[in-house]
């Protein structure tokens, strides 16, 4: 039994200025009850993987519409496993030709949603993926828990 919400970071990658869709998206996680952290625009996946492990999220929600999404999204994974932090969800959203779809759901991205995909969908998909982590990295690691 879960005893703490769903954490996501929601993050924009890369040169894409285009947010509208990460903010809904954030929007209908953060009205079904899960901790959402918007990170904005511009991030780099670095900077994703450093917020996700300092906020200890169970996910990272990245969108990217500039077509960068097999660099964007296979640094992200591929960081969260150099933190030893691969327990960390990935999904995400965006333009994504079919073809990249099946590769980056090989290289360890969870889940990709495209246009027209319902909000209630998102939602049902993480609150069923992604909330089913209990146990928080810190929680395992640190000498002040019992």
């Amino acid at each position: 039994m879960r005893t703490t919400p769903v954490r996501i970071v929601v993050a924009k990658p890369g040169l894409d200025g285009h947010d509208r869709g990460a903010k809904v998206v954030a929007r209908a996680l953060r009205d079904a009850g899960v901790e959402v952290i918007y990170t904005g625009l511009h991030q780099t996946p670095a900077q994703i993987v450093a917020t996700a492990v300092q906020e200890d999220a169970d996910g990272i929600g990245l969108s990217v519409l500039s077509g960068a999404h097999m660099t964007l999204f296979t640094e992200v994974v591929k960081l969260l496993k150099q933190e030893d932090a691969s327990d960390i969800v990935v999904f995400g959203g965006g333009i994504i030709p079919q073809d990249d779809m099946a590769a980056l759901l090989q290289q360890g991205v969870a889940a990709l949603f495209t246009p027209g995909t319902s909000m209630e969908q998102v939602v049902e998909w993480v609150m069923t993926h992604v909330g089913r982590r209990t146990v928080h990295r810190r929680a395992e690691t640190s000498p002040y828990v019992s």
